[in-house]
Formats: C-alpha cells, structure tokens, sequence
C-alpha cells in the first residue's frame, strides 16, 4: 500500500497545473498581459466580469476578447505573436495555477480510482436499479460488476443504457449532476476497488487536515 505522507509530500512539491493558451481561430491577435502578471478568471461567465483580458483577436472585422479561463500567473508569453496572423489552436502563453485542496483532492483521485468518462456530450443519469441501492446502501457501499448496466445517457431525446466494462468497484465518487450537459470525456463516476476505499478515505482526511499550498 502507498505511503500517504510520501503522496502528498510529492504533491506540495509541484501544487500547481499549467494550463496552455491557444487560439480559437485564425486571426490577428493583440496580447493585453505580460510575462508574471496575475490573472483572475470572470467571477460570471456569462459577462466574463471581473475576468482579465488575456488578448483580442481579430477576424474578418469580428473582435473576439478572450479572458482567463482560471487564476493564476502568466509564467510563459509569446511576445513575438503579438499584432501578428496566427492560424487556428497557436500557443500564446501559459497561466501557473496554483490548486486548491478540493483542485488537489480531485488530482490525486483521479490517480487512484478508475474513471468512468462521458462517451458524448449529454445529460447523464442512474438507471434506476442502480440510483435505488445508492438510496437504500449509501453510496460506497453498492459494488458495480462488469457488464452491469449503470447510468442512462440522455441525448437528443434519445436515452441510451451505458454499461460497465471495468473492473468490479464501489462508487466512490460522482462528478456528474442530474439535468446538467457534461461534455464528452469529462469524468462520470470515480470507481474504486472495495479493498482500497478505506486507503483512499484515509487519504481524502489527510488532505484536508494538512494541505496548505
């Protein structure tokens, strides 16, 4: 078994994620940040308030303003770009975030557990054999087997049965919400071996009483 003080010493080594910047499209971009500037993503989205403008770009007389997609520090910018033509998915820049403990917790599960993904973009839910044990067990207590059919995929007025092929596992955790879209590839379920749920728990409580970043 893993030694849980060498796992998160490992982790506080490095406590950030690095996320690349590319452009969406063709088009001439003006940089609006420099190299070790601090960035806020949009507190609403929606209007992207309160968001730093990362840089504009420019097609066929179309200005698009493009934000920061997480807080964080400019640690790389490609200065040479700026007022210049990029093609599609070109790299800018990239911001250092710095992990939250809930960020850090859901890094180290996903290393630990066995991730169920979204086949496509869709609502997902229980199938309802399934959504009553969670119900009358609890949620790590019901053991899903391989070849057991687990959650409905809505999509285009079409539900479609998804089974699971992985190994037997407990639920540990759940990353989807009922009449919520989750985009293709993002996780579902978080499935863990029953043997390993009490490590993972210990791990989980050990996180939360000692990380500071």
């Amino acid at each position: 078994m893993e030694n849980i003080g060498e796992i998160i010493k490992k982790y506080k080594a490095n406590p950030f994620e690095v996320y690349p910047v590319l452009t969406p499209h063709t088009g001439y971009v003006h940089l609006m940040v420099k190299l070790g500037q601090t960035v806020k993503r949009p507190i609403d989205p929606w209007q992207q308030k309160g968001g730093t403008l990362l840089y504009t770009i420019l097609r066929q007389g179309n200005l698009k303003r493009i934000y920061a997609p997480i807080d964080g520090e400019i640690m790389d910018i490609k200065r040479e770009l700026d007022e210049q033509f990029v093609e599609a998915n070109t790299y800018l820049m990239s911001i250092r975030h710095p992990l939250t403990e809930d960020e850090i917790i859901d890094k180290i599960l996903s290393d630990f557990l066995d991730i169920f993904r979204a086949p496509e973009t869709a609502k997902y839910y229980f199938v309802p054999e399934l959504a009553k044990k969670i119900e009358e067990r609890g949620l790590q207590k019901v053991i899903i087997q391989p070849g057991e059919e687990i959650l409905i995929m809505s999509r285009m007025k079409r539900d479609i049965h998804l089974v699971y092929e992985g190994k037997p596992g407990i639920i540990h955790t759940v990353y989807f919400k009922p009449n919520v879209t989750i985009p293709e590839g993002e996780p579902l379920l978080g499935i863990c071996p029953p043997e390993r749920v009490s490590f993972i728990n210990d791990l989980v409580q050990r996180i939360r009483l000692e990380w500071k970043v």
